[in-house]
């Protein structure tokens, strides 16, 4: 069975079946393949009387996880209580470990889990538009600070990433997730490395300096979230071939959401590093 490099997505049960997908039309998936697909996919089907899952299950609950992590997030850096981001952050972790291991489709958990990353998210946001400076050296506004820089960069390699998945550019097979996955504990490693020697040299190894390392670094990483979405959405679709049931868009919506979050931390650091130029 293909995994995925999101810990929202891993261990499901096993099940098959065969409803509407993200890619059809896109030549990604059909005949002898869909049937490999179907018979490989490692999650549950819809029981009996249940309705199963589809696109636009996926897409609303997406949609309204990500809007309510914006409101809040917005409400706490409009509000200037940037000191709810450390409490927030660890509310957001103790949740999703909850979901995760639970393997909850409990909207009110994965909408606690949102509100909860956008108050963090929120908190660091309006603190670098309070605190930080423009790249010519004054205080930026809102609209054109940081923050909906770093909003319209998340979105805008989200949208990418599902045109690039859609049409069939680059597919998603098990060298391709083991790939994302070995690069992924890669930058952890190398974030854990320079953790530890940054107690003994200033900066540690200058990947999180600010320097030309560090925006490279950022890159790289912004690089692997984006080929992450790639593996969530191939999950969303083999939760619709499967016909698992429709309450189980709320748990992909969830795992959707991690990957977001991810990637706004790092594209938020990488704005960053050009205001400290």
């Amino acid at each position: 069975m293909r995994s995925s490099s999101n810990p929202a997505f891993r261990n499901l049960p096993a099940g098959q079946g065969g409803y509407a997908t993200f890619d059809r039309g896109s030549g990604m998936a059909g005949g002898t393949a869909a049937l490999a697909d179907r018979a490989e996919v490692g999650i549950g089907r819809a029981d009996a009387g249940q309705r199963p899952i589809t696109v636009d299950d996926i897409v609303m609950k997406t949609a309204i996880t990500a809007g309510a992590a914006i409101v809040a997030g917005g409400l706490t850096a409009w509000s200037g209580l940037y000191v709810l981001a450390l409490p927030a952050f660890i509310v957001g972790l103790v949740v999703s470990l909850i979901i995760i291991f639970k393997q909850s489709s409990n909207p009110a958990l994965v909408l606690t889990y949102s509100v909860a990353e956008g108050l963090a998210l929120g908190g660091i946001t309006g603190a670098l538009e309070q605190y930080g400076t423009s790249y010519s050296g004054s205080q930026v506004g809102t609209l054109a600070g940081i923050g909906f820089q770093a909003v319209v960069g998340t979105f805008g390699v989200f949208f990418g990433m599902l045109v690039v998945y859609k049409t069939g550019a680059v597919k998603v097979t098990p060298r391709l997730t083991k790939m994302v996955i070995g690069a992924m504990f890669g930058v952890i490693g190398l974030m854990l490395i320079n953790f530890v020697v940054s107690f003994f040299t200033t900066g540690g190894i200058g990947i999180r300096s600010g320097g030309p390392l560090a925006i490279i670094f950022s890159l790289v990483v912004i690089g692997i979230a984006a080929f992450t979405l790639l593996l969530d959405f191939d999950m969303a679709d083999r939760a619709i071939r499967a016909g698992a049931p429709a309450r189980f868009s709320w748990y992909i919506a969830f795992g959707m959401m991690t990957t977001l979050v991810w990637l706004y931390l790092e594209i938020l650091r990488l704005l960053s590093y050009f205001r400290q130029q």
